[in-house]
């Protein structure tokens, strides 16, 4: 509808002109309504759009839940590793804890039936299910069902020794999470030290004959029986130094960098636990001990490769400073608007593991995981709501355009010194 023309006051008629209308006051009101009505449809549009994608992903989760039973491998496959996706970067509990048991008996049934890769991709599987669910009956359930074959596999001699190094690894984090008694948390790690003893020089010296994919077996035994140190009760740490600490400065000769750093950072996280239960204790083979750390922080040999080396002698450096001072190179972790300080052997251990598993969405468990964040002592998760993160954007945006004009205005101000026009006898 055209608006009423304004006259224009030429020629002595400026106090004649037209007043604003009811027709124009109806119109500017519908325009009001209209844009609200916009803004309404489009809040509604984006609440429907989201809820459509969220039933769209739980569709596709059912189907990767009801493949992981399918006759093929490959779809299996893609089914676990589906799973493993939306697990490590989304959190799942109302949605899983219905679904448990089915997930537990296609985990299973890929742990029985399937072959390395699968078995792997099964036993990790396994793991994130449980960091879902969190420390309680859930989780005790599920692993009730999968430990007997985690298990089995892991110590038999025949099996596929990439599915056993996946076991080993996922064998230790479902138990520091899901083991309700004590006594089996200490007959798991009977079991790891069954694996990696088996790569501890003789005492004559000798070495025993283990090929790569066997150590590295061993290493994920040796990391998984650190991470279940750091829930042992006072009375098995000092049966547990007593029995191993002497020993495990063995594993440092091992010709394999990633088994003398994972036994570098058990004995610096064994002396850690031993101290805060014996403040005065001492080891009679210090000296020894000290003195290996030493060479490893300071490895100059050549046949070794340069990543090697440079890795190896960082994580020494901080290995030696635990066992002579009781000093860890703490670290900050930042996610969202918290930060976590790890500042121990016992937290860099725990952190490591969890990390392993969820990998890049570590960050996203630590600020919205109650189970992780309960762990690591963070407290509930934190609700910030939309409005304080666009404040948030809002300021990261302003500091970003002062700087630049801040940064123009600098280059103005030296570009006019360093014009060749000004004269140098002015200065």
């Amino acid at each position: 509808m055209p608006r009423a023309k304004k006259r224009s006051g030429k020629g002595g008629q400026q106090g004649n002109v037209q007043p604003f209308s009811d027709e124009d006051a109806s119109i500017e009101t519908l325009s009001h309504c209209s844009s609200l009505s916009e803004r309404t449809s489009a809040a509604e549009e984006a609440g429907e759009t989201e809820e459509m994608a969220e039933e769209d992903f739980q569709y596709k989760l059912k189907v990767y839940i009801d493949s992981t039973v399918d006759k093929s491998a490959k779809t299996r496959q893609g089914a676990l590793d589906g799973l493993k996706t939306a697990m490590a970067t989304k959190i799942l509990y109302d949605f899983i804890s219905e679904r448990r048991m089915t997930i537990t008996d296609g985990i299973e049934r890929c742990l029985k039936k399937g072959k390395g890769v699968e078995q792997s991709a099964a036993a990790s599987l396994a793991c994130l299910l449980c960091i879902q669910l969190g420390s309680g009956i859930e989780s005790e359930e599920v692993f009730k069902s999968l430990k007997p074959v985690f298990k089995t596999i892991l110590n038999d001699g025949t099996a596929n020794i990439q599915a056993r190094q996946a076991c080993a690894t996922s064998l230790g984090l479902c138990t520091l999470v899901a083991e309700d008694d004590i006594m089996d948390v200490y007959a798991t790690m009977e079991c790891f030290e069954s694996l990696f003893t088996r790569s501890y020089i003789r005492e004559d010296g000798s070495r025993p004959s283990v090929s790569p994919p066997v150590t590295q077996l061993h290493t994920n035994a040796l990391l998984s029986w650190a991470l279940l140190l750091t829930i042992c009760t006072g009375s098995h740490i000092r049966a547990i130094a007593q029995k191993h600490l002497a020993k495990l400065p063995r594993l440092l000769e091992n010709d394999d960098v990633n088994m003398r750093i994972a036994a570098g950072e058990t004995i610096a996280l064994l002396f850690e636990l031993i101290r805060d239960v014996e403040p005065e204790f001492d080891l009679d083979e210090w000296e020894p001990l000290c003195e290996k750390l030493n060479a490893l922080a300071t490895d100059c040999n050549k046949h070794r490769a340069k990543t090697d080396k440079r890795k190896q002698r960082s994580v020494f450096r901080d290995v030696l400073k635990a066992v002579e001072d009781g000093d860890f190179q703490s670290e900050t972790i930042r996610f969202g608007t918290e930060r976590m300080l790890i500042d121990s052997w016992v937290r860099k251990r725990t952190y490591d593991a969890f990390r392993e598993f969820v990998g890049s969405g570590m960050n996203y468990h630590l600020q919205a995981n109650e189970f992780i964040r309960d762990v690591f002592e963070l407290g509930p998760p934190m609700l910030i709501d939309s409005a304080t993160l666009k404040a948030m954007k809002s300021s990261r945006l302003e500091r970003h355009l002062y700087n630049a004009a801040a940064f123009k205005a600098r280059t103005k101000a030296r570009n006019k010194c360093r014009d060749k026009r000004v004269d140098v006898g002015e200065f």
